[in-house]
């Protein structure tokens, strides 16, 4: 039997078809009802699914007045507030392609962001890292606000398969790599409502994210205002410790994190949260304990998603369906999914590589301007994943790891190349290595081991680093060595390296 899993297609995507307008579509209808409240301990600023509308369509139109032109890449640059998602639609509705970026980049990363995908705009908040060499015009988010008020423009239909926007994810070359998606790809995300979220109309939805995340726009966002339904986001400045009695004051349904979150909230017995009905979690993956840790505080069970910047969220387990123990879950209804080796899906049980299919309408149109890359990752009519997992009898996956060595930094993937182009600048670096290491049953961080011509201290490496990568990507760790292991051939042996790391950690079965 075959490790493939057809639960048949999703309907077609409606064309003509525009993002923005398939997400605020119900804005008419429900008018004054709530579709964000950004909230605090000081109490909640809340934005009308009419207010909101009014602001992405005046912001459609001061950007239209720009003399930008459709397809034109509009580079945001803003932080923690609502401006993010406005910006978004705003350009999504104009038919620009929005690139949203983390606010963490530096000037170097920005830099490079810029070369690559050359906009026409960037909208920037004060204080933000810049590309150097003005590649082109800044818009201020003062004078973004501004346009809110604007006479509406009128969102911008055509081919749903056209680019609709672009995210950035490290890519195994050690280059971040621009995701380019199409508008069609909001379509594809009602296959979560039922098979992660079980999400309705009148749910609340929290996500513990900032505005700037991409799992925060999507799951957070996106997917609550298609839904019609109420988003819930903390406040720049709110901390872990008051998100439960923020989800009990706001009467939140369903709560939405990654799992280092939920760590930190149950540093503390959270209040009662009797209108909560479950978590969810996606990123990384969500350990056993603090599943079980969290389900014993609040009586609510938590559903864990599995996805990649390339296709968002494909495999979950959902209130109406939850994953078996130990398996990430099932691939989602509407989704064709298979395990492969070199010659094509293998048996039931057997290890392989995560693949969905080609045709899936959440799956990304290719890396901007890298087509051997994209190439590499179609295979026929399968998309290669990386992951390797096996599938039990009833679909479920088992996840397995990675084929090759990419790391995850509280939910983002993270190539070793990356981090070690930015280690091996140091003049006293003769050649580094990066890896993701366990540092507690829960917790792993990336740790960097170099061999150098002098004594380099940690301290002074993670200044030097800290210039070039934003700070999700600099080590936590480092430890100088004599030398790196590696193969036959010269090949670097990060996994070696990682055991050998992993083995001098108290409580290791090889220490002695």
């Amino acid at each position: 039997m075959q490790a493939i899993f057809d639960h048949g297609p999703l309907a077609p995507c409606p064309a003509p078809f525009n993002l923005a307008a398939y997400v605020l579509a119900r804005a008419g209808t429900l008018g004054l009802s709530p579709a964000l409240a950004v909230i605090s301990p000081d109490g909640a600023e809340t934005w009308s699914y009419a207010r909101l509308e009014a602001a992405v369509l005046g912001a459609a139109r001061g950007l239209q007045a720009e003399g930008l032109q459709a397809g034109d890449r509009l580079l945001m640059r803003l932080g923690n507030s609502v401006d993010f998602p406005i910006c978004y639609l705003a350009a999504l509705a104009a038919d620009l392609v929005p690139v949203p970026t983390s606010s963490l980049l530096t000037a170097p990363e920005v830099t490079q962001i810029a070369e690559d995908v050359a906009p026409s705009l960037i909208v920037a908040e004060d204080g933000l890292a810049l590309p150097a060499g003005a590649p082109c015009p800044v818009l201020s988010v003062e004078r973004l606000r501004a346009m809110y008020a604007l006479a509406p423009a009128t969102y911008v239909m055509g081919d749903p398969d056209r680019p609709g926007y672009i995210i950035y994810t490290s890519g195994t070359s050690g280059q971040p790599r621009a995701v380019t998606h199409a508008h069609r790809a909001i379509w594809a995300r009602q296959m979560m409502w039922d098979y992660w979220y079980g999400l309705t109309e009148a749910d609340r939805l929290l996500h513990a994210g900032a505005f700037n995340w991409t799992y925060t726009l999507g799951t957070g966002l996106l997917d609550p205002w298609t839904r019609g339904a109420t988003a819930l986001i903390p406040a720049a400045g709110v901390t872990p410790d008051e998100l439960p009695h923020l989800l009990q004051q706001h009467k939140a349904t369903i709560f939405a994190a990654a799992p280092g979150v939920y760590r930190q909230l149950l540093r503390t017995p959270p209040p009662p949260l009797p209108d909560l009905r479950h978590g969810l979690s996606a990123g990384e993956k969500l350990p056993d304990a603090t599943r079980a840790a969290w389900e014993a505080a609040t009586a609510t069970p938590v559903f864990e998603a599995f996805g990649m910047s390339e296709c968002s969220t494909f495999v979950s387990g959902s209130p109406a369906h939850p994953a078996p123990f130990g398996t990430l879950g099932y691939p989602q209804e509407g989704r064709r999914v298979a395990v492969l080796n070199e010659d094509g899906p293998v048996g039931i049980g057997e290890p392989g590589v995560l693949s969905i299919a080609s045709r899936d309408p959440g799956l990304m149109l290719g890396y901007w301007n890298a087509p051997q890359e994209t190439a590499q990752r179609f295979q026929g009519e399968w998309f290669l994943t990386g992951d390797l997992v096996s599938m039990g009898t009833d679909g479920a996956l088992t996840y397995l790891g990675r084929a090759d060595d990419m790391m995850n930094a509280g939910g983002i993937r993270v190539s070793p190349l990356e981090v070690e182009d930015a280690l091996n600048a140091h003049p006293a670096i003769l050649e580094s290595a990066a890896t993701e290491v366990t540092v507690k049953a829960d917790t792993t961080v990336i740790a960097a081991f170099y061999v150098a011509n002098d004594t380099v201290t940690p301290d002074e490496l993670d200044g030097f680093v800290s210039g070039r990568l934003a700070r999700y990507k600099v080590p936590r760790i480092y430890g100088q060595v004599d030398a790196l292991p590696k193969g036959p051939n010269g090949k670097l042996l990060r996994r070696r390296l990682r055991q050998q790391h992993e083995d001098t950690l108290p409580g290791s079965p090889h220490q002695k």
